[in-house]
Order: structure tokens, then C-alpha cells, then sequence
């Protein structure tokens, strides 16, 4: 696993040369902001006694943009089959040579809307591609156990009018904030938000 982690770096830099999908100024911090923060997802799921439920399941990773964070769980997840969706072609190509030239066997890149897919998931992954209230209605109905999104800021005003409109249970949503896992303070105020089936 640590050897596919440690090839990431040099395979966006090469892409990214040729198709900016990470800007150029955060390609310094590449493995704090992209693979640990993706990564996040995999702490908090251990953390939570969910690991198994999710390390042999189907999992989407909507608007993936260059594959995250669905390539880094991907490596860490090997059983686990992974959809990485984007509707932005030049962003899909960009994942779609990395699995590929990491040998991701359990990875299906897709360029398409969330909508035109027409399957069923067991788990969905994001990072941070539309506020709450608007990501939700996308996979609506499309996952079995649950979502895992990586995302920043004051979410209170975001997850009670999701409750509200979707008609969440209470307890449903699980705010954790990786800053209890990483120190760093680029960190502060980034969350994993676990919304339950």
C-alpha cells in the first residue's frame, strides 16, 4: 500500500504539467491536502468499527475531479470496488491514467452525472463538491449503507435543512473533525461528515 501512496505525488505531478487538475501551489502539500486528507475517510471508519462494512463493498466516489478521495481509498481498500465519477472529461482522463498506471484493479473511472448512472451503491464518497442540502438529492436512493463526505466550514447550517427537507432521522448525521487524527493545522475546521442510510 505505502509503495502505491508514495507513487501518487510524482504521477500528479506529471499530469498536472499537461492538465491542471491540483493547483500548482498546493502540489507543495500534495500528500497533507490530497492523500491524508483523503485518507481521513479510512480513520474515521476504524475509528467508528465500520472498516469491514465498508473495505469489501461498492463504493462511489462522486466528482472525483483527479480521484480524490476515491484513488487513495482505493489503494488502502484493495476488495473494495470503486466508481470514481466525474462529469468533467479532462479531470476523468487524469484518474483514469493514474489507476491505471498503479495497476488499481478495483477502480472504474466514469465520466458521467451522478443521475445517468443507474446503480446502486453501498457506500458514497465525496469531497466537498456542492454544499450538503444541494449533494444529497444526487445520490438519493443510490447507496445502501451510507455517505463519508470531506468537507470545511460552519456545517450546522447545512445539515439541519438537509434533515428538515430528506426527512433524516435524528442521529443520522455524524460531524468528526480531522483534526482529532492530524495536527497540522491546515486541518482545523475540515470534517468527515457520516451521513447513515
Amino acid at each position: 500500500m505505502t509503495d502505491r501512496l508514495q507513487m501518487l505525488e510524482p504521477l500528479y505531478r506529471e499530469w498536472n504539467a499537461k492538465i491542471n487538475v491540483i493547483s500548482r501551489k498546493d502540489m507543495d502539500a500534495f500528500y497533507a491536502h490530497h492523500v491524508q486528507h483523503s485518507l481521513a475517510i479510512a480513520e474515521y471508519l476504524q475509528r467508528t468499527g465500520l472498516e469491514e462494512s465498508f473495505a469489501h463493498s461498492a463504493v462511489l466516489d462522486l466528482g472525483t475531479g483527479g480521484g480524490f478521495p476515491g484513488i487513495p481509498l482505493a489503494i488502502r481498500y484493495p476488495e473494495a470496488q470503486f466508481t470514481l465519477c466525474d462529469s468533467v472529461g479532462k479531470k476523468t482522463l487524469v484518474a483514469s491514467a493514474v489507476a491505471e498506471s498503479l495497476g488499481l484493479c478495483n477502480v472504474e473511472v466514469v465520466n458521467a452525472r451522478a443521475e445517468s448512472l443507474g446503480r446502486t451503491f453501498d457506500w458514497v464518497v465525496s469531497r466537498a463538491v456542492a454544499s450538503l442540502t444541494d449533494f444529497y438529492p444526487w445520490v438519493k436512493g443510490r447507496f445502501r449503507k451510507g455517505i463519508l463526505y470531506l468537507k470545511g466550514g460552519d456545517v450546522a447550517e447545512e445539515i439541519a435543512p438537509l434533515m428538515a427537507r430528506h426527512h433524516l432521522r435524528p442521529g443520522s448525521v455524524h460531524v468528526w473533525p480531522v483534526s482529532a487524527w492530524q495536527d497540522d493545522p491546515w486541518y482545523e475546521g475540515k470534517l468527515v461528515i457520516h451521513i447513515e442510510k
